[in-house]
């Protein structure tokens, strides 16, 4: 990847693609191509590929995405199917038709199986059943990397499937109830204080154990992945289609996590689990050895990314 290439960033405003388009810019790539939602629909391929029809496109990051906490999930099942489906389903049939060198089709760890044996390897992949809260999520990212399968193999058509770890950030969704498990709660701490309530309340048992990377270093993933030569792809892969995770190897319990949240807002009160909750798959941390041989580190650790966040969103 040169400077000189156009790089297209698919969600570009959210927390994923905001971070690759902050790197990208810093690095000095100036031909980016971004395009806000309002000005074009990604679920319909018909406006994408008119509205591509005269442009060059060398590489594609696909950090668009429709994703939300375990209660946005478990409640909205059909429109997370849906969404996801359709926005991928354009965006890889515009890879195959504008021939791009190289396309990062983002996904997550929800693909696994609930009872993956951890930490999870990429082999893990249909090998179980999945967590009912998640699963039309789940499956509609499978259903990706499956087209993307088939692109790489049958057309030959250059494609990277990163399955990163919980992400978290500052351009994250902090709506308590529709926002992923950090910042969902990391708002609710902050109401907690401003209010100065007496105890805070969080859904679940507090007892499952996670992994969490920093938007950042998951933008570094990004693109390394996106310069590193199809050779070398190839001979790590053995031909077949890269598939690859990205994690920390840092976990910690929903418990801790609140306890290190309670001390960076500053909250004093007591933390209550509501155990009428789900708490989802009890461990989910990945085996990122993959990425790691490719070069790539997360130089982020938890503590500090959430200082990070806390401080420049709150304070």
């Amino acid at each position: 990847m040169k400077k000189k290439d156009t790089i297209f960033i698919a969600g570009h405003k959210g927390l994923v693609g905001s971070s690759v388009l902050s790197f990208l810019k810093r690095r000095g790539f100036k031909k980016i191509i971004t395009v806000d939602r309002k000005k074009l629909d990604l679920r319909d391929y018909k406006k994408v590929e008119k509205f591509f029809r005269k442009k060059k496109i060398d590489f594609m990051v696909m950090a668009a995405a429709k994703a939300g906490g375990i209660i946005a999930n478990s409640t909205n099942q059909m429109n997370f199917f849906l969404e996801n489906i359709e926005i991928q389903n354009s965006l890889l049939k515009l890879a195959l038709k504008k021939k791009i060198k190289r396309t990062i089709y983002l996904g997550t760890s929800c693909i696994y199986p609930k009872y993956s044996k951890t930490p999870i390897v990429e082999d893990s992949l249909l090998t179980g059943k999945l967590e009912k809260t998640n699963q039309c999520y789940a499956i509609a990212k499978i259903a990706g990397i499956k087209l993307s399968e088939t692109l790489y193999e049958d057309h030959n058509i250059d494609i990277v499937c990163l399955m990163p770890t919980n992400v978290y950030g500052f351009n994250d969704n902090f709506d308590k109830i529709n926002g992923h498990v950090i910042p969902a709660m990391i708002s609710k701490f902050i109401e907690a204080k401003k209010n100065k309530s007496k105890f805070i309340k969080l859904l679940g048992t507090g007892k499952p154990i996670r992994e969490f990377i920093y938007s950042d270093d998951l933008a570094e993933a990004v693109i390394k992945c996106l310069s590193v030569p199809s050779s070398k792809l190839r001979k790590k892969f053995k031909s077949k289609l890269p598939m690859i995770n990205v994690g920390t190897g840092e976990t910690i319990s929903i418990l801790k996590l609140s306890k290190l949240i309670a001390k960076f807002t500053n909250f004093q009160g007591k933390i209550i689990f509501d155990k009428n909750f789900p708490d989802g798959t009890y461990k989910k941390n990945l085996n990122s050895k993959n990425i790691f041989n490719l070069g790539w580190r997360p130089k982020t650790k938890l503590h500090e990314g959430l200082k990070k966040v806390i401080k420049t969103r709150f304070y």
